[in-house]
């Protein structure tokens, strides 16, 4: 399945769908930190989530359990920039296990990987949107309904197109 992002909403299938997306719009040129979401067409790679507070997770894509220890590097200075790390970590990093709700289902966009380049751009998510579909630090974020209604339907071959 393919998924398209245009002016604020997410369409898959006859599904149109709210999102929110970087505080300062869309970019062809990411650079870390720059609040933009990243231009182009996308791999889905993971789906990750909370146990405790998502449950029956019917989806073909892989999943993983998030757990307390579990964080993402968004440092360009680790040779881990932008990939799954461990907690307690020495660099910057965006913890996954949050008191919020944004990261209790999200889905990992395959954005500057392979390689890896530092300062690009790093954990871009599809994730729960905030209340009032608040802008995005970068990432992608739609309702919880929503998601639910995506993961249904994406395999590991889905992509994102974001325009």
């Amino acid at each position: 399945m393919h998924i398209k992002l245009k002016n604020k909403k997410l369409y898959f299938d006859n599904y149109k769908a709210k999102s929110a997306l970087g505080k300062r719009g869309i970019t062809a040129n990411k650079k870390e930190g720059d609040y933009k979401t990243p231009k182009g067409t996308f791999k889905l790679k993971c789906l990750f989530y909370r146990k405790d507070r998502v449950k029956n997770i019917q989806t073909l894509i892989t999943k993983k359990k998030i757990t307390k220890n579990m964080g993402w590097c968004d440092d360009p200075r680790s040779k881990h920039y932008n990939k799954l790390v461990k907690l307690p970590f020495k660099f910057k990093h965006e913890k996954l296990y949050l008191k919020k709700n944004l990261y209790d289902i999200f889905l990992v966009i395959d954005y500057n990987n392979k390689p890896t380049i530092k300062n690009k751009g790093s954990a871009i998510f599809l994730h729960l949107a905030s209340k009032g579909y608040k802008s995005t630090r970068g990432c992608v974020a739609v309702s919880m309904k929503d998601m639910q209604i995506l993961i249904k339907k994406i395999n590991n071959r889905s992509k994102i197109t974001i325009y």
